[in-house]
């Protein structure tokens, strides 16, 4: 597969990360710099399409043209008060005394009453399209902003998670991605709440340094991560629409663990946007990229999405995204899944 970008030198540089300087404000938060670059710089996979050209084929299962990644980052599994003043706003401009209840009311009826413990409801409206998703929680205990969650109070939800045949990974705290002993206690944390092991991995705030966080990810025993994304723009980060193995510093050596490049956050492709005609018509573009280089287009949707009123049009959005992926007969599917798919199924590399 490597043989063919390294002849061309821009190609390579893209691959292994070269140009995060140029790209990115930093190498820890990835957040696109709208100063330097137009947002078209990352809208076509460059190395991808380099790869496709010298003969790398890609066969999805049941020969579908391309691939749909979906994952929720588990930010909150109960409202922060912003959020349930925001909800309770919307719900009186509104007129809509149901869901005015159920964001004003929740804390006074326990709990389970969380309008962001909504998991089923997510999956109910994944399998209408015969698709899976991955739920990544958080186990860690700090947090630069609130206190977020106890991972015991979503052990039964999540085990209704696995038993619909989605996955529960690890969504790794702010300060644990360059640290191998906080991302080990936080996996270990959430596999005793779970009672399995867990294999995927994306990181709070997406942040992530190259190539130190896949070291330690693939010795803490993680087998993918999903993590290489922008936080406020949407594309493909370092030109690729496939999963890969990323190389060491100095490129020299394969790491043991799988890259699935994160594509599209709910909030950053609202933020390259002015409507939801814009945002649908960037998504759709990417979309069909996808599918042009028999892609997998990796969507973030935060759990919290599908539940808040002054949000609705993030929630609609991944509906006609799951609706048009499904017309056009796309692989839709959890991370557990394409990596399975991507490390046992033979793959003719160029």
């Amino acid at each position: 597969m490597y043989e063919s970008i390294r002849q061309n030198p821009d190609i390579w540089s893209k691959f292994i990360g070269k140009d995060e300087d140029f790209m990115m404000h930093s190498s820890v938060d990835s957040f696109f710099d709208y100063d330097r670059c137009q947002l078209s710089d990352v809208l076509c996979p460059e190395v991808s399409r380099s790869l496709i050209d010298s003969g790398f084929e890609v066969v999805l299962p049941e020969e579908k043209k391309f691939a749909v990644c979906l994952t929720h980052d588990v930010d909150d599994i109960y409202p922060p008060l912003p959020h349930t003043l925001l909800s309770v706003l919307h719900s009186v401009k509104g007129a809509n005394l149901g869901q005015l209840k159920k964001h004003a009311l929740w804390r006074l009826n326990g709990k389970n009453s969380s309008p962001y413990l909504n998991f089923r409801e997510i999956m109910d409206i994944e399998e209408s399209y015969g698709a899976k998703s991955s739920f990544y929680f958080l186990t860690a205990e700090k947090d630069p902003r609130r206190f977020r969650y106890n991972i015991e109070d979503a052990e039964s939800y999540m085990g209704e998670i696995v038993d619909r045949g989605c996955e529960v990974g690890l969504h790794g705290g702010y300060f644990s991605y360059a640290s191998y002993d906080k991302l080990a206690e936080e996996k270990q944390k959430l596999e005793n709440v779970l009672g399995k092991k867990v294999i995927g991995f994306r990181n709070h705030y997406l942040r992530f340094k190259m190539t130190d966080s896949w070291e330690i990810l693939s010795k803490a025993g993680f087998r993918y991560d999903s993590t290489l994304g922008f936080n406020n723009a949407v594309g493909f980060r370092n030109g690729l629409c496939h999963p890969f193995r990323p190389f060491d510093v100095g490129g020299s050596k394969e790491l043991d663990i799988l890259e699935i490049p994160l594509v599209a956050m709910d909030a950053a492709l609202f933020n390259c946007t002015a409507s939801f005609k814009d945002a649908w018509e960037l998504i759709k573009g990417i979309l069909d990229t996808g599918e042009q280089y028999n892609g997998i287009i990796t969507l973030l949707w935060h759990n919290s999405s599908f539940s808040t009123p002054f949000r609705k049009d993030w929630k609609n959005l991944y509906i006609k995204i799951l609706d048009y992926c499904n017309q056009k007969n796309a692989w839709i599917t959890s991370g557990e899944d394409i990596y399975r798919w991507w490390n046992n199924t033979y793959i003719n590399y160029p």
